[in-house]
């Protein structure tokens, strides 16, 4: 079994923070946020908002990456600032629910859009029906998606890399071609100023603003919330002390920026109501069928489906390196911690992740675990970034370090804590199911510690 190699440079860091990033979110989640606030003001602000507290977490992230620079990235962060029994509660969470159940979403979504090109694609064609259940050619090509992806990345590290940095450039290009198209083609000042009219925005600074920017802010975060994904492959990144801060605040800035040009965009070309409205809540295509016809929505799914292939990848890539080094701490399936000698990726471990994405994908649930998703992350961002704190007690004055003011942690946490409430009491039966996940994990944990030290005494 050999270890990991570092292979990774910054632009490859900076492609993987971006690239996982930008998924189909940006194109969809605008229109549930303008109907939840009804409000344009309102929309604007949630995304405004949901890039400040990304940017504040990314930040964050750039402390603990130059001060534990080892691999596993935020599980390690919780197992050096807490415990083993944390970090594993992390990692057992994002295996069942975070990231898989991303992954599940992400690659339904291109399907879908995909769908709109090849109708053979689309749901409604079923090819096997059991009672209530229905598998059809979308989960189909999905679960093909999902093992083409991970084949790909089986191959090695740079084949993973090069796959991503196409993808991750093409869509970047591809949102920019879209603000563009908008400026020059779509924009229309009447309607900018119509949206964004006091007498078309009746806000009022109270509690229930409060509760709708915190509900609604779930769409938006979900949207960049994998950000902390470069961490993940730590082991594989060039001096990752200097490189990993760099990336996520140069990846982080560059998908903040592109998502609010493109909701003022969407503000400057289309009424609100059209925006709550949109066909299938693809905003974008709504814009773009406006300005170019039926060619402008085929224009968009491939475009869609290009950056969910992307984003996919990067997840795969990287999520596959938690439960390797879950593995090899002995707290998860032992062979998950093999590491092929010829291409040096955990090749078990990135058979098993796809083989519950491929799970998730087939059972056709898989919507309801995103509203476990951004709820169960962020309380481990919240958990991880106010360990910070805990961190620096621990590890005194290490050299080179890099530190943020300590606002930053503090405002990230606040901010956290802020939703996290609204979403416990607000929708109670989308998130407690989440806990519950996570809660599940501790009798798991005890098992395999058990198992670990049964081997210890019979080796000894």
């Amino acid at each position: 079994m050999s270890e990991l190699k570092r292979t990774l440079s910054l632009k490859d860091s900076i492609s993987i923070v971006a690239g996982s990033m930008i998924g189909s979110g940006i194109f969809i989640v605008s229109s549930h946020i303008a109907r939840v606030t009804n409000s344009s003001i309102l929309l604007i602000l949630v995304w405004i908002l949901a890039g400040f507290i990304t940017l504040l977490g990314a930040l964050s992230y750039g402390e603990l990456s130059s001060t534990i620079p080892h691999e596993g990235g935020q599980y390690i962060y919780l197992e050096k600032i807490f415990s083993r029994k944390v970090a594993f509660l992390y990692g057992w969470t994002l295996f069942l629910v975070i990231q898989t159940g991303t992954l599940a979403a992400v690659n339904i979504a291109m399907a879908k859009f995909l769908g709109l090109i090849f109708p053979v694609i689309d749901s409604s064609h079923k090819i096997l029906s059991i009672g209530t259940y229905h598998l059809s050619n979308q989960q189909v090509f999905a679960i093909l998606t999902v093992l083409f992806i991970t084949f790909i990345n089986s191959r090695g590290v740079k084949a993973g890399i090069i796959t991503q940095n196409i993808f991750t450039v093409t869509k970047v290009l591809s949102i920019v071609a879209i603000i563009v198209c908008g400026v020059f083609f779509g924009f229309n000042f009447d309607t900018l100023i119509s949206n964004f009219s006091i007498l078309n925005n009746n806000i009022e600074v109270n509690f229930d603003t409060l509760k709708l920017v915190s509900i609604s802010i779930v769409g938006a975060l979900f949207a960049s919330i994998t950000w902390n994904n470069v961490t993940f492959v730590t082991s594989e990144i060039k001096n990752p002390k200097k490189n990993i801060k760099k990336a996520l605040f140069i990846g982080t800035m560059l998908v903040i920026s592109l998502y609010f040009l493109l909701n003022m965009i969407y503000l400057s070309t289309l009424p609100l109501d059209l925006i709550k409205t949109s066909p299938e809540d693809i905003v974008v295509a709504q814009m773009m069928q406006n300005i170019f016809g039926q060619k402008g929505l085929i224009i968009i799914a491939v475009i869609i489906a290009i950056s969910a292939f992307g984003c996919a990848n990067g997840m795969i890539l990287t999520g596959s390196r938690v439960y390797y080094k879950m593995a090899k701490e002995r707290v998860f399936f032992r062979s998950l911690a093999y590491i092929d000698r010829k291409t040096r990726v955990p090749q078990n471990s990135l058979w098993l992740q796809c083989f519950w994405i491929c799970v998730l994908i087939f059972w056709g649930n898989y919507t309801q675990l995103l509203d476990y998703v951004i709820y169960s992350s962020l309380i481990f961002y919240a958990i991880t970034i106010f360990g910070i704190f805990r961190m620096r007690k621990l590890y005194g004055n290490v050299k080179d370090v890099y530190k943020v003011p300590n606002f930053i942690p503090v405002t990230f946490v606040i901010f956290s804590v802020i939703i996290i409430l609204a979403l416990t009491f607000f929708k109670p039966l989308y998130t407690v199911p989440g806990l519950l996940i996570t809660f599940l994990g501790i009798p798991v944990y005890n098992f395999w510690q058990k198992k670990a030290t049964k081997r210890r005494l019979i080796n000894n």
